[in-house]
């Protein structure tokens, strides 16, 4: 980095303008339109078929938080929001009140639409690998498909892609049978 340049504040992000989104990964601002319909929906439907089971043991065994957009705060990274994140609640036993997180996601979820892919497949997905997040899920939502993957060695392995089971068990939350389809519904 050039030493001359100025590093991107949480300021920088508040001064954003209407219907822009950024985050600041390793000392970089990178922006991006705010995502439309579709991609909101997918994050909703992601977020609650997870979350319901995961986050408040409807149906599943509990044992996470699982939050939209939340605001995690890393070293040289002070604010990173994937589309959907979830930490095991005994590495994160009490989620921050006023303060963003500052504990390395177990699972991200980042849903690629055209303003985002790039920046989610070229920047945001090797920083999850380069912090240590275990698992990374990548939905597309023109193919219809989310690619589940599982960090070894610091790198990405494959675990599998689904697109139409209704009852996918999928790594970290294999517990409980996914109705993958009923995300593109």
């Amino acid at each position: 980095m050039d030493p001359a340049r100025k590093i991107p504040t949480l300021a920088d992000l508040e001064a954003l303008p209407p219907g822009v989104k950024g985050e600041i990964i390793e000392g970089v601002l990178y922006t991006m339109t705010r995502p439309r319909g579709p991609h909101q929906r997918a994050e909703r439907v992601i977020g609650s078929s997870v979350g319901d089971p995961f986050d408040q043991g409807r149906g599943g065994p509990g044992g996470w938080w699982i939050l939209p957009e939340p605001g995690i705060e890393l070293a040289n990274t002070p604010e990173i929001a994937p589309d959907v994140a979830g930490w095991r609640r005994e590495r994160l036993p009490v989620l921050p009140a006023d303060a963003p997180i500052q504990v390395v996601p177990d699972w991200v979820c980042e849903i690629l639409s055209p303003g985002t892919r790039r920046h989610d497949l070229l920047v945001k997905k090797p920083y999850y690998a380069k912090i240590g997040v275990p698992f990374h899920w990548l939905v597309d939502l023109e193919a219809r498909t989310l690619t589940a993957y599982r960090l070894e060695g610091g790198r990405w392995v494959e675990l599998g892609v689904f697109g139409d089971e209704r009852d996918a068990r999928v790594e970290p939350f294999e517990a409980i049978a996914l109705d993958v389809a009923g995300f593109w519904s």
